[in-house]
């Protein structure tokens, strides 16, 4: 199989994502630094979150925000059936956090958390939380967008904690 890649000049690489140029895919994706969030449910097994950097706002009125969980995630069906959720932007300091809700993390184990009048697991002290109503579901690909309903929202001064190129870091300004 030829991966169809041109290099152009000394650095770039153009090319059409397919199942061959999936790394350069990826990598190219991965030069959009994003911020890292925590989105968390409550199940009838209790608690759950998963760790994204697909969160983005959508609207301002009505209030909407979005994120997009990946169909192959083990925590899939149970994002699929919450009809509330919240959205937990993570600070700098708070890299462990990320940690925790990624596959084989310690979750909320140890973790000091409350439940919101919607019964979704909130954690304190993030940068942001956004607690939403599910607004509408999209498919898309390997993902499905999920729209929520900015039902009350938090925040607080710190820096963000940041993901670009498959590591975590800080914004710096100029």
């Amino acid at each position: 199989m030829t991966i169809a890649v041109e290099t152009v000049g000394a650095s770039e690489h153009v090319f059409v994502p397919d199942t061959s140029t999936a790394k350069h895919y990826r990598n190219a994706l991965g030069t959009f630094t994003t911020g890292v969030a925590v989105v968390t449910v409550k199940t009838p097994n209790g608690p759950i979150g998963m760790t994204v950097n697909s969160f983005t706002s959508v609207s301002l009125d009505p209030p909407l925000v979005l994120w997009s969980p990946a169909k192959s995630s083990s925590r899939y069906a149970a994002f699929m059936a919450a009809d509330h959720f919240a959205i937990h932007v993570l600070s700098a300091e708070q890299d462990l956090i990320s940690t925790r809700f990624t596959r084989g993390g310690l979750g909320f184990d140890d973790l000091p958390w409350q439940e919101n009048s919607e019964g979704v697991p909130v954690i304190q002290g993030t940068l942001a939380r956004f607690e939403c109503a599910l607004a509408n579901r999209h498919d898309a690909g390997d993902h499905t967008l999920i729209l929520g309903r900015v039902l009350r929202a938090a925040h607080r001064e710190g820096e963000p904690l940041c993901f670009s190129r498959g590591t975590f870091g800080r914004f710096q300004s100029h």
